[in-house]
């Protein structure tokens, strides 16, 4: 993964006391603006907040910083936001509407901070604070008082003299799921699912949101995805950074995560761990799931992509796409491998109002397979048999559930013969699965939880429990017209041919008013020029070896891809023109939100 290079001076900013230059790499760089804070203001007290995102190793910065400053003479007095939590009892009982007792679904949050803590933490705090400021004995050197964990701005009512904010990535709380992390103020979890739902319905919600808050106010940021190594910037040249990479195409850095139908193509291509079963998705991007790497004079920090959105969403999105869907990114790129693997689920996705009622999501699940690769007689399964009715196939798929026995999936749903090249689009309410061999290329709108499975061939997930079956939500959204002469005209286009340049063309994969995006193909021999016309475009290399997309504003702006990476183009990107850099044809994906549509999530 090439991270985005910086070549030119970043300034620290005026706002972080005894900031330096650029991004600082260890513990040393964390400790010294409080050493020299110390040294040059005539203060008794300082107040220092390191604040951040449950997961992040707070104790690993909280021990080197005591040890340094208890070192150079100067007492410490330290205060966790734990203290002042709910209890885990508590807060099961507050969240249960919003984890509710289903194993894969919940009930989106829409809470504060402070919903994790005491009703009178803050007052507690500012007693404790006055107290032990009271409490400190004559010294010709000051004492610092020390608040720690998540919510720690909050809890001190943002009355700090020296801020920080310590940030993790969700792949690594996800990896740190699966070892011993906990959710946020819990002190028991059933499995990695539940961890997994929690995260997504309560957690996150309530925590990326205070991280946008408080991004703002904070001095330092500071990234701590490896714990050993943490990297630190100012929150200026954060800023500043994020500023300047918002006007050129971006990749994020790839989230592969291994699954029951989980294949091998993608394990070998992206040279994943040999210990790993198998890679069954790689998102590129899901907004909300990736990160993204920054590097500055050969050293690297990474941020969440949502920082990135945050900060510069207008730039990137364009104002028509913000106007729908506000800081949101609504397109996702993301690859099911099941080569050599096994089918997916057989599955269908809520529709917008099911899913906005039941779950509190923003976004309806649309979906698309694009077939990169695939061995033999792979297989996509979509829409309904004539012959299926609503009652038959409840009574089969229950059948299979009591009683253990498989059952024909093919008398039900649609099997269709899986082509390298070919679009099968998968607006909500259509019954679908990939079957084994194929590697698709997800290109959806960017919700990708609200997968309920109809049937799953009777497996167990890769922890031996049962994988969660949602035939009442399932049956409640499934679209029982889609059937087989109405897939074959509506769900299977023909690729229509829109333009040509030279030997170069362009061509309409697949598009519909019940999908916010569209999918287009560049056929490129050599050269082609386009334009983001105000809107961010997303690019995908699914044949050939390597492509240049170069500004024609200023042709030392460009990146360089290979096969099956992605990239991000800005709306403010503008012109542009893709040179094939390789000895053969190559076939560009290019997907964004429809021109036609309309409708404004923020509204419904």
């Amino acid at each position: 993964m090439n991270p985005i290079r910086f070549q030119q001076h970043i300034s620290p900013g005026t706002d972080a006391p005894f900031a330096e230059p650029g991004l600082q790499k260890g513990f040393d760089a964390i400790i010294t603006p409080l050493v020299h804070f110390a040294k040059n203001k005539q203060q008794d007290i300082i107040r220092v907040s390191f604040d951040g995102t449950h997961g992040a190793l707070f104790q690993s910065v909280l021990q080197r910083t005591i040890d340094t400053l208890e070192k150079n003479g100067y007492a410490v007095l330290t205060l966790g936001t734990d203290g002042y939590m709910k209890t885990s009892e508590a807060l099961r009982k507050q969240f249960h509407p919003n984890i509710s007792d289903n194993r894969a679904f919940g009930y989106f949050a829409e809470g504060t901070i402070d919903d994790y803590f005491e009703p009178d933490a803050q007052a507690q705090v500012s007693s404790w604070m006055n107290q032990a400021i009271a409490s400190c004995p004559a010294s010709n050197y000051p004492t610092f008082v020390i608040t720690f964990g998540p919510g720690a701005y909050w809890l001190g009512n943002g009355h700090f003299d020296i801020t920080y904010y310590l940030d993790v990535s969700r792949e690594y709380q996800q990896i740190e799921h699966k070892l011993q992390l906990l959710n946020f103020g819990l002190n028991w979890n059933r499995d990695a699912v539940e961890k997994y739902k929690i995260s997504l319905f309560v957690e996150w919600p309530i925590m990326e949101s205070y991280r946008k808050q408080i991004l703002d106010q904070i001095h330092y940021y500071i990234d701590m995805n490896q714990p050993a190594s943490p990297v630190m910037t100012t929150a200026y040249t954060l800023r500043e950074m994020v500023k300047d990479i918002a006007k050129s195409p971006m990749r994020v850095k790839p989230f592969f995560a291994p699954g029951v139908w989980g294949g091998q193509f993608l394990k070998k291509f992206a040279d994943l761990p040999k210990d790993w079963i198998n890679c069954a998705w790689s998102f590129e991007p899901i907004a909300p799931e990736n990160s993204i790497l920054l590097e500055y004079k050969g050293t690297q920090i990474e941020l969440p992509f949502l920082t990135v959105m945050h900060y510069e969403y207008t730039n990137i999105l364009g104002d028509r796409l913000v106007k729908l869907f506000g800081d949101y990114f609504p397109i996702r790129f993301d690859y099911l491998d099941t080569i050599d693997g096994d089918n997916l689920s057989c599955q269908v996705h809520p529709k917008q109002e099911y899913i906005r009622d039941k779950f509190n999501e923003f976004m309806a699940q649309q979906e698309s397979y694009y077939i990169m690769e695939k061995n033999g007689d792979s297989k996509v399964y979509l829409g309904l048999t004539e012959q299926c009715t609503k009652e038959s196939f409840y009574d089969a798929v229950q059948t299979a559930q009591e009683t253990g026995v498989p059952m024909q999936l093919t008398d039900y749903v649609n099997s269709f013969d899986a082509k390298q090249g070919d679009l099968f689009l998968i607006p909500t309410g259509t019954v679908h699965t990939s079957g084994k061999d194929n590697l698709v290329l997800e290109i959806s709108s960017t919700t990708w939880w609200f997968t309920f499975k109809i049937y799953d061939f009777l497996r167990k997930g890769l922890d031996g429990k049962p994988r969660p079956i949602n035939i009442d939500h399932a049956f409640d959204n499934i679209d029982f017209h889609k059937k087989t002469a109405w897939v074959r005209q509506n769900l299977i286009p023909a690729p229509t041919l829109l333009q040509t340049q030279g030997e170069n063309e362009e061509y309409l994969l697949g598009q519909r008013d019940d999908l916010l995006f569209y999918v287009r193909r560049v056929h490129l021999q050599d050269t082609w020029e386009d334009n983001t016309n105000g809107e961010m475009v997303m690019y995908n290399l699914v044949e050939g070896e390597q492509v240049r997309i170069v500004s024609r504003a200023d042709e030392s702006v460009y990146v360089d891809f290979r096969y099956a990476e992605s990239y991000i183009l800005p709306s403010v990107f503008g012109e542009y023109k893709i040179v094939n850099l390789g000895d053969a044809p190559c076939k560009l994906i290019k997907a964004g939100v429809s021109e036609s549509w309309d409708v404004s999530l923020l509204d419904v």
